[in-house]
């Protein structure tokens, strides 16, 4: 257990300051620092004809983009007018007020169940159906078709029939941080000034945690809500993996602070949410859109041959042994009651440093015979811990030239220590 992830056991009055555990430092592995990306307008895949494997089970991006349509300008405007249906997993659910905290592990939470979003729009007849019943209008030259509005536009020349897909970039933790998610991804040249989509047909994964201990974690899924349709508008797309943090977001606003049996005692998801850096104004402005696109995100993907997860843990393998039974795993799981089940499987995500060590390659290798691919591509354990640099006794910020490649060049660490002074890293695959 490292201090950025905590859970509370018995309270007591007066903790005081929490020890930070020694960890090793892993001599073998290295850091990859990438070139710049100029952004993205070649119809080949890394100048070679693409054979990839693309694989991700369930798209973050696939609900979204029946909900958000493209406007004749190729941006995104959210569908107005729209009705919301309830979920198994949130019914009814309506966020109230603000929730106090006095710095104990316990607080007061008046939420109810949430519903989900499930947006239809309204009804309205076509012409044909409006001109039924009547006399046949009269025949009128109408000249050539005006153009769909509606129809997507893209950045760059449409993608021609059988033409590969663009190149892929993964995004390790945010943690809240939207200014420098924002930055990054202009860097890398994916979005614009205006923070929209330029990456053409290019596809990214974001590998989960949004929110909690930086100051917008909504803004970040707002952020990543609306790439996602405005990358399926250009051919790309935008998708997430489902993190620890996403599990004790979720559970914080649907349980609260009923109590969950925990191995370091009785707890909450509330109180263990606020122990790892949750901030209530993103609680506050949690919505019933937000938590049904976060309750489907997938646990797992495979891209072009890298393995997408979040945890550098093996606990994947105890959901199912294929790629589509974990995504289902996790899903059924967050549609029933049982906040003991639900706190069961954020404990097991938040496990880590399974690819450290001797024994570390063995266990990449456990989930690559499994769910297929060549390498790991992982967050969830700051590249700062992996690599012993939080410990350095100058005070400077750990130095993260770039992602972290270790296990025998098996395992990619994305998580750059944004909430430590490090970087928040965007990478395009492959790495090193």
């Amino acid at each position: 257990m490292t201090p950025e992830d905590r859970f509370p056991g018995p309270e007591h009055p007066h903790p005081g300051p929490r020890h930070q555990p020694d960890l090793d430092v892993l001599p073998y592995g290295t850091y990859y620092e990438p070139d710049p990306a100029p952004g993205y307008s070649a119809p080949s895949y890394d100048g070679e004809a693409y054979d990839g494997e693309t694989y991700s089970g369930y798209g973050g991006a696939r609900y979204l983009e029946q909900h958000w349509s493209p406007d004749a300008q190729g941006h995104t405007v959210h569908a107005q007018g729209i009705g919301v249906d309830q979920s198994p997993a949130f019914p009814q659910y309506e966020v109230q007020g603000q929730v106090g905290y006095d710095g104990q592990d316990q607080g007061g939470y008046d939420g109810q169940d949430q519903g989900g979003y499930e947006p239809t729009l309204p009804d309205q007849p076509s012409p044909a159906l409006q001109l039924a019943g009547r006399d046949d209008p009269p025949t009128i030259e109408l000249g050539p078709p005006l153009p769909d509005p509606a129809a997507p536009t893209y950045p760059y020349p449409a993608p021609g029939p059988g033409e590969p897909p663009g190149p892929v970039y993964v995004v390790g933790d945010v943690h809240g941080y939207l200014e420098e998610l924002r930055a990054e991804l202009r860097h890398q040249g994916l979005i614009d000034d205006d923070g929209h989509w330029s990456a053409g047909r290019a596809r990214i994964w974001f590998l989960g945690d949004f929110t909690d201990r930086g100051p917008d974690g909504i803004g970040v899924i707002d952020l990543v809500m609306q790439l996602a349709a405005e990358a399926a508008a250009a051919g790309g797309y935008c998708r997430a993996l489902m993190g620890n943090h996403e599990l004790l977001f979720l559970g914080a606003a649907r349980y609260g602070d009923e109590p969950v049996q925990s191995t370091a005692g009785t707890a909450s998801f509330l109180a263990a949410w606020r122990l790892n850096g949750g901030q209530q104004n993103d609680l506050d402005r949690l919505e019933a859109h937000h938590i049904s696109w976060l309750s489907r995100l997938p646990a797992i993907a495979l891209e072009d041959g890298h393995l997408l997860l979040h945890s550098d843990t093996t606990a994947y393998l105890e959901y199912g042994e294929s790629i589509p039974d974990v995504n289902d795993a996790v899903h059924s799981l967050l549609a029933t009651d049982s906040v003991d089940d639900w706190w069961d499987c954020f404990r097991r995500f938040t496990k880590r440093f399974a690819f450290r060590g001797d024994a570390g390659p063995m266990a990449v290798h456990e989930l690559l015979d499994t769910y297929g691919g060549s390498r790991i591509v992982h967050g969830h354990s700051p590249i700062p811990y992996l690599t012993g640099a939080v410990h350095n006794d100058d005070g400077e910020p750990p130095h993260i030239p770039g992602p972290y490649v270790y296990a025998d060049d098996l395992a990619v660490a994305m998580d750059g220590g944004v909430t430590m002074e490090g970087r928040l890293l965007v990478a395009r695959l492959p790495i090193g």
